[in-house]
């Protein structure tokens, strides 16, 4: 479907991939505001995010993408997007999937996160014009042969009662957790915490419960994740951790408290803001069975563990930083949009 043969393609994404790697005046400004218009958007996350698009978008790694996908030489669809707002550019790796397939993006961009989205495209246009003519922005979707909406469990619903109708891709929630084994170094947990506080833990990648070995200690681990200790220092997230906080004590729940995060026993895959929860387990088979009954979940576990095909696991420190195959939901959104 795309208008553009893969040399070129190859060509233009990573030069829009070093232009977000060293981002220009209009665009480090943005980086530096986004915090105006969303408390949650801080300099330093917003920073990560269009770091962590563009390293998606080295030559190495988009060659092999799109050498992975048939283009066939047919009408471009008109796609909905419905993009999420809980981190900076979420949307970015649909909305890239839709022109790299060379059908036209309907985005209706999230008020939380209009602004960057739209920004990063003009970079991609500069380069390459033609691709301001495969998108544009819109408050309602409408004419749309193809949607792929992210949600809330309960947006969801609605979702698939207007869109059932189409070919769609309907996203829920899900969140990430951590195997450990006891043995990790203090490096690998110090990393671990970029998996459960970048974002402030608002994305579906960031870690929101451990799995732990019996009688597992926690002290190497507090230790570890202490310099994130500033992250407490952010009034909404702090508001979170004081709120958990007294539930917990009021309800004499027990928990284990480091000062800027909560820890909880619990089998809730989805914890709180501030909060992390863990299980204990004694045997590894069974621990992958829970996992694969939690399979629809589970965006992705990070752990040194090799799990058996089919798990989306990643290393500590790594789970905000996909490829451009690791598709949410482990659903293929290219493939889907090259078959419509």
């Amino acid at each position: 479907m795309s208008k553009f043969n893969k040399v070129y393609l190859q060509n233009v994404l990573s030069t829009w991939g070093h232009q977000l790697s060293f981002p220009a005046a209009e665009l480090t400004n943005t980086i530096q505001n986004e915090c105006h218009y969303n408390a949650w958007f801080t300099p330093g996350n917003v920073a990560n995010a269009v770091k962590a698009d563009a390293q998606m978008l080295n030559a190495e790694d988009i060659s092999k993408w799109l050498d992975h996908y048939n283009f066939k030489s047919a009408s471009p669809k008109r796609v909905g997007l419905i993009l999420a707002g809980n981190i900076p550019l979420v949307g970015f790796h649909d909305v890239l999937c839709v022109l790299v397939s060379g059908n036209y993006a309907l985005i209706k961009a999230s008020s939380q996160d209009a602004r960057l989205i739209k920004q990063v495209l003009d970079l991609l246009c500069a380069i390459e014009p033609a691709f301001s003519e495969q998108f544009s922005f819109v408050d309602k979707l409408q004419d749309f042969d193809a949607v792929i909406a992210t949600g809330s469990n309960n947006t969801s619903r609605y979702f698939e009662y207007y869109f059932g109708k189409v070919p769609h891709i309907i996203r829920k929630n899900r969140n990430s957790v951590a195997v450990l084994t006891g043995d990790e170094s203090n490096e690998l947990l110090y990393n671990l915490g970029r998996d459960i506080f970048d974002y402030f833990g608002l994305g579906c990648r960031n870690v929101s419960k451990l799995f732990v070995p019996v009688g597992y200690d926690f002290t190497r681990f507090f230790e570890a994740i202490e310099p994130y200790h500033d992250i407490i220092h952010h009034h909404k997230y702090h508001n979170n951790y004081d709120y958990n906080k007294s539930i917990y004590l009021v309800n004499r729940d027990p928990h284990l408290d480091n000062g800027f995060l909560l820890l909880k026993e619990d089998q809730g895959m989805s914890s709180p803001l501030a909060v992390l929860f863990y299980e204990y387990y004694d045997d590894i088979n069974a621990l992958q069975e829970i996992l694969a009954g939690q399979k629809d979940n589970i965006q992705c576990i990070v752990t040194m563990l090799t799990l058996p095909p089919g798990n989306c696991s990643v290393a500590p420190g790594q789970s905000q930083h996909p490829k451009l195959w690791d598709y949410a939901d482990g659903v293929d959104t290219m493939d889907f949009l090259t078959k419509l």
